[in-house]
């Protein structure tokens, strides 16, 4: 009954305002943001559209809110961004906040919804930990052994492989030079994503609220 009179009577994307954040924060659902720039309100539209069409699926775990960026310049800053970078997505997980890559990429059916999948699975913040995971490349290793083994097989046994050229030159592992190996260690030193900032916004812990325990 409860999901029934929130599908009917609660917008699935909601603005978000200093008004309104804190009950929307009290729900507890991580928020996927539209930052958007007031002059140009056609971002609100396309967001309305791409949740309703790929993400309706995901209602019941995120909170889509859209929100002005000129009057939540603050979580730009935060997150290494200015008003000229609108609009942009990103997810506040209450904890940390990630932005999604490329803004054109909403367009492209199951981009958004993958982006979501990988919070719940980790994967947002092991990446922005130790980077983009390693691409799994067995079945093309095992191909190009196959093609090894075939042309060995093609050679006669009395038909020496040919040699190497000597004056081709041999591949180098190219260092930097001029960095030293404590400066590449503290390149590899992980760094957490920026923190949420919305969090802030929700209503204080010292607040009286049937929700929890007093006692």
């Amino acid at each position: 009954l409860e999901a029934w009179c929130r599908e009917r009577c609660v917008s699935l994307v909601r603005e978000i305002t200093f008004e309104n954040a804190e009950e929307l924060t009290e729900e507890g659902l991580p928020f996927l943001i539209l930052f958007y720039d007031p002059r140009n309100t056609s971002a609100i539209k396309d967001y309305n559209d791409i949740v309703k069409s790929q993400l309706m699926s995901e209602s019941d775990k995120f909170n889509f809110v859209t929100a002005d960026g000129f009057v939540f310049e603050h979580p730009l800053m935060h997150m290494g961004k200015t008003r000229v970078d609108l609009p942009l997505i990103a997810i506040d997980s209450f904890k940390h906040m990630y932005v999604f890559p490329k803004y054109e990429d909403t367009k492209k059916p199951g981009k958004l919804l993958k982006f979501l999948g990988d919070l719940h699975s980790g994967k947002l913040h092991r990446e922005f930990h130790y980077g983009p995971d390693p691409v799994q490349e067995d079945q093309d290793d095992s191909e190009e052994s196959d093609d090894d083994v075939n042309k060995s097989e093609s050679v006669p046994p009395n038909v020496e492989a040919a040699k190497p050229e000597e004056d081709k030159p041999q591949h180098i592992p190219r260092t930097d030079e001029g960095v030293s190996e404590e400066e590449d260690e503290d390149e590899k030193i992980p760094t957490d994503p920026p923190e949420s900032t919305f969090v802030k916004l929700g209503p204080s812990k010292n607040r009286y609220t049937i929700l929890r325990d007093e006692f």
